[in-house]
Parts: structure tokens; sequence; C-alpha cells
């Protein structure tokens, strides 16, 4: 099964008790000269929030509240720039020098692959991904892309010096986003990929714009960022989910290795390694190599509920956190599995043969402890790794962190 970092659920937010704060971040952008550059575009990442700067090369983002930040800047003619800024009480200020971009236009040509084509139909599968919603999305500037195969690791990995324009017509976005990296392994399948997103909201008419919310709102509810959000109001079972714990243990059909491969080479050296065709010698070193090929491990489905006040705990201001062992089972009653996404993604999860065909998502910890602010957002997106519906939902389905929901569902 594929894995994926859900890298692009950035950080960010804030908390429930801190509304009443007006906090901002400003600064100041420059070239490495130290001359001011007026006009460089600032933007937040995983918000609709932007600015540029004024002739001075000054700016100021204001109506924040406490949380984690990352400050995206775009000028032509300079490399991108992210700065994480951390807001508590206190309003930041922040000085930028920008770098040029000295990447020249013949050295793409040079780097020309004649699979390019290829891999950027892979990238933009597996970046952006293959919901509905992504069939509606379109890279608007795939020419930024730097793309590298290595035939002997089997690894593709995409880089860009510039943003990443996305323009997603089923929610009515247009994406500004940094790449900062995206490794696709052939061995493993699996695929690694972060950086920071900028929402821009599309111009359209009523009836557009009518359904760009429900879109907005069926791909907001069920997402890691509600699950979050409901986990921080100690409200996920009325917002619909089940959680459990999913455990491995040992294989008790599988012997130790040491077992299976003395079986195996004693069988090798049988007839002084002559083994033939029908024989219990070839019939017994068929069976031991099966056997050799059983996981050491299976999963164990504990269906007791994962009470929230025993997995959460809050020792800072405006953050929680969980720690847990094994995996969480998140189930989202809710909402059901499409034809598309059991049957073809490559992403189902298995369930009890009592369970509907909720939306099961599956949370393995890297990184101990996991702390989310208020409003779902994860304060390392690094610590957590996602398998089953949460990994099958990539940039097509994702909506800003201060994304607000206009309606009941």
């Amino acid at each position: 099964m594929a894995r994926h970092f859900c890298i692009f659920f950035i950080l960010l937010l804030f908390s429930t008790s801190a509304y009443s704060q007006n906090l901002s971040i400003s600064g100041e952008v420059k070239d490495k000269k130290g001359e001011t550059l007026p006009g460089a575009g600032i933007y937040l990442s995983g918000y609709k929030m932007a600015t540029v700067t004024n002739n001075e090369g000054r700016f100021v983002l204001t109506g924040l509240k406490p949380g984690n930040y990352d400050v995206l800047v775009q000028m032509m003619g300079f490399l991108p720039f992210t700065k994480n800024v951390i807001l508590s009480d206190k309003s930041v200020s922040i000085d930028i020098k920008l770098e040029e971009n000295t990447i020249q236009l013949n050295e793409v040509v040079i780097r020309t692959d004649p699979n390019r084509e290829h891999y950027i139909n892979l990238f933009k599968e597996f970046f952006i991904g293959k919901t509905p919603n992504a069939e509606k999305c379109k890279l608007l500037n795939p020419q930024v892309l730097d793309v590298d195969y290595d035939n002997n690791a089997r690894l593709l990995t995409v880089k860009s010096n510039e943003f990443l324009v996305i323009e997603n017509k089923a929610l009515g976005y247009r994406l500004k986003y940094l790449l900062q990296y995206f490794e696709y392994n052939y061995n493993t399948r699996t695929i690694y990929y972060a950086g920071l997103p900028n929402f821009e909201e599309l111009k359209g008419s009523s009836s557009k714009k009518r359904t760009w919310a429900k879109n907005r709102e069926i791909a907001y509810y069920g997402s890691s960022q509600h699950f979050f959000k409901s986990l921080y109001q100690n409200r996920t079972k009325e917002e619909g989910y089940i959680i459990n714990k999913l455990s491995k243990i040992k294989n008790p059909g599988r012997p130790s290795d040491s077992l299976i491969d003395a079986n195996i080479n004693r069988l090798m050296k049988a007839q002084h390694g002559v083994i033939r065709i029908g024989s219990s010698t070839s019939d017994s070193l068929g069976y031991w190599s099966k056997v050799k090929q059983q996981p050491k491990e299976i999963s164990m489905l504990n269906r007791g509920d994962v009470l929230t006040d025993t997995l959460v705990r809050q020792y800072y201001k405006d953050l929680k956190t969980m720690n847990y062992k094994d995996e969480l089972y998140i189930i989202y009653t809710k909402e059901r599995e499409t034809v598309d996404y059991t049957n073809y993604s490559g992403h189902s999860i298995s369930r009890p043969l009592d369970v509907p065909n909720y939306q099961i998502s599956v949370v393995h910890m890297l990184q101990a402890p996991v702390s989310f602010y208020a409003s779902g957002g994860i304060y390392n997106p690094k610590s957590l790794l996602y398998e089953g519906f949460w990994a099958y939902e990539k940039i097509a389905d994702m909506v800003p962190m201060d994304y607000e929901i206009t309606g009941a569902k």
C-alpha cells in the first residue's frame, strides 16, 4: 500500500481562547545588495491571506491569531522564499533577503528528457490526485518542474525553483504551491512530498460559487483537518468519527527466519544441488519458499473505542498534544467510500465484515508526540503518516486552513 507524507496539510493556527487577539506579521523585503523590493507577493501557507510589498518594500499581514505560520515570498527574477513565524501574544516583524534566480532557459532545454511528459503525468497523478475533484484541476506551469529519474535506484524526484500554479475548478481555488520536495520510489511504491500552498478564490457566477461552496464542504468533512479540529474540541463522536487501535503482532503461522532458512538450505543441498521436478524435495522447497514470503507481522484491530480524554492532553496554551502506541484506525461514518476508491485507488483499508463501507484512514505516528491547533493544523506535519482515505485525497481536495463552513451538512 502506497504511503504518503501528507506534508501539504500545513502547520499554522490558533485557539478559540484567543479569538479576541489581533496579531500581525510585518517585515521588509530586500535583495542581497540591500535594495528594497516593492511589489513582492507575500502569502501565508495554507491560507487565502496575501498582500504585496509597498514602495518601500514593506508589508503587513493583520488579523492573525496565535499559531505557527509559514510566510511565503514571490518576486519575479528571484527564488521563492519561506520563513516560519510563531505568534504567541505579540506581533512579529521579520527581515527577508531574496536571492536571484540564475537558472536560464537553455539549461532546461539541455536537460530535456524524452520521458519527461510521462514523469510529469505520473507526478500530477500522485501529487494532485485521482479523485473526481482532481479531474477538474490543471497544473498551469508544468515547464517549471525539474524532473529527474535515477534508473539504478528506480527513484523519481521532482523539484522546482518557482511556485507551481494549480487551478482547481472543482473547489474554485487557484493554488500557488511552493514544492519543497517530491519523491516516488518505484521499488517500494512509496511517495513523499512536501510543500507550502496558498489559496486564491476563483471568479465565477453565483451558480458556480454555490457549487464550489458545496464541493468545499464535502471535501472538508471527513478530512484530516476536520478530524483534528473535532479532536481539539473533544467532539469526534458527535462529528461522526470512531477511533480504534490497530496493533502489529507476530504472525503465529510463520516460523522463525532461522528455521525457514535452515530448511531451505538443507533442501537446496539435497542430491548435490540437483532437484528433480515433481520430487518431494522440490515440493518441500516450494513450501518453505512460500512460508518465507509470509509477513512477519499481522495487524490486529481493537474494536474498543479510544476515548479522546485519554488520547489528548493540553500542556501549552493554544496547542493540544496526543501520544499513542500502535496505530489509529479512524472510521468516518457520515460518508461512504466510492466504487472507484474501493476498486481502483489502491488505498482501500481492510475492515471487519460488519462495518459498512465507511471512509477509513490509518494514522501512523512517526515522531512523538503530535501537537495540533484548534482549527486542525498539525504543528509538525512530518510527525504523521496516513494510509487509506486521507492518503487518497491530495492537493485537489484541500481547503484552506481558514476555511469556514457556510452551512450544516
